[in-house]
């Protein structure tokens, strides 16, 4: 039996991860009263994700819309990682280290260097580097390396300590955070009263408000129709170089290994990230023998010091991916429903830019021309981006 609260929430935020949980923030902090729903907060591609700032080094071929999304949010990354400290007393770990991406044979140079002519064509702060120099840069660096880039504005943050900031900022803003999921939207046919947008949780409860964000990464296409995210789950690997004194990883260090990406991501508190993997896979959370043998043997391949470091944790998760890479913010065609999801490889870097926009939607009825690119209605060409009907 459904139950309707008769609250007066503002914004009701479906998804509690980085992205849901900097919406939130932000709404806060223009003054909306806002209520996140998220049965588990943060466990999802946030918990897995290792928080490249890869602006430049995540550009390929095709992608000029989401380079330039992509741009605008790392440039927006310190000053949102400077209010989110003062404001919750925790780091973020945002750390200025710069990315080497490497070149594991003459295969992957030929490919490398496609890409960083793609940066050249596109004005993008890279440039070409001996493989002498990336190793005077990171010593530990192996013998069989075939060329190096080097993105001097490419640098990292730490997705589990900015989104525990992020819960300290919402509860001291009086935020609702109810660990409940959601089982379905309600679309609205009013601005006021019973029919206002909402959604019903898991325990019948209805909650009502002005504007429901949907935030709730891939399985957003199970709450707003027409959605079109689906899952690519990713295999990461964290090793403990504290545990081997003498091994010394600063930078962030990306790589083609026989045409295979792979990256390590280097805490400041030792831990080392070792990701890469993208499968077409359903969000089953497995581990599995050959992803983590690959990232691990790829990883090495850059890197062969990584051998001695204790394995700490192994994670799978899956990234809300969109048709063409692009997320999707903005009003899903139902009134009061707006979606804040389908970021795939850049859901960390883009949390200030959708978090900014979303808010912007609120307060001012409208979304900011930056996020023009991200607007759910293209793929819906015969609707404009104001509003569209949700097949």
């Amino acid at each position: 039996m459904e139950m309707d609260t008769g609250d007066t929430t503002d914004v009701i935020v479906v998804g509690c991860g980085i992205i849901g949980a900097s919406v939130a923030w932000q709404l806060a902090r223009r003054g909306a009263v806002v209520r996140c729903l998220d049965p588990h907060p943060g466990d999802g591609s946030t918990y897995a994700a290792a928080g490249m700032l890869a602006a430049v080094t995540e550009t390929t071929f095709g992608e000029h819309e989401l380079m330039r999304l992509n741009l605008e949010a790392a440039a927006m990354w310190p000053d949102f990682a400077t209010q989110l400290e003062a404001e919750t007393g925790q780091p973020c770990g945002l750390r200025r280290t710069g990315t080497l991406t490497l070149a594991f044979d003459g295969d992957d140079r030929q490919q490398l260097r496609r890409l960083h002519q793609l940066h050249v064509e596109w004005g993008l702060d890279a440039r070409e580097i001996t493989t002498d120099a990336a190793r005077q840069m990171e010593p530990t660096l192996g013998p069989r390396l075939a060329a190096a880039i080097w993105a001097p504005g490419d640098h990292q943050v730490d997705p589990r300590s900015a989104q525990k900031a992020l819960l300290t900022a919402l509860m001291a803003r009086k935020v609702d955070i109810i660990e409940r999921a959601v089982e379905r939207v309600l679309p609205g046919t009013a601005v006021t009263g019973p029919s206002r947008p909402g959604v019903v949780d898991t325990n019948g409860q209805v909650h009502r408000a002005d504007l429901v964000v949907v935030a709730a990464g891939w399985n957003s296409r199970l709450l707003a129709p027409g959605c079109p995210t689906r899952p690519v789950k990713g295999q990461v690997a964290r090793l403990d170089a504290r545990a081997v004194p003498t091994f010394q990883l600063t930078r962030v260090v990306r790589g083609l290994v026989q045409d295979r990406p792979v990256y390590l991501v280097p805490r400041a508190d030792g831990e080392i990230v070792v990701g890469g993997t993208s499968e077409e896979q359903p969000d089953n959370r497995q581990v599995t023998a050959g992803g983590a043998f690959a990232l691990l043997r790829d990883a090495r391949a850059l890197v062969p010091g990584i051998d001695e470091l204790p394995v700490t944790e192994l994670t799978a998760r899956a990234r809300p991916g969109s048709p063409d890479n692009l997320p999707l913010i903005g009003d899903a065609g139902p009134p009061g429903i707006v979606l804040a999801t389908g970021h795939y490889r850049n859901g960390v870097l883009l949390a200030p830019l959708t978090a900014a926009a979303v808010a912007a939607r609120w307060a001012d009825g409208k979304l900011p021309d930056s996020v023009s690119a991200a607007h759910p209605a293209r793929f819906h060409p015969t609707h404009d981006h104001e509003h569209f009907a949700v097949p």
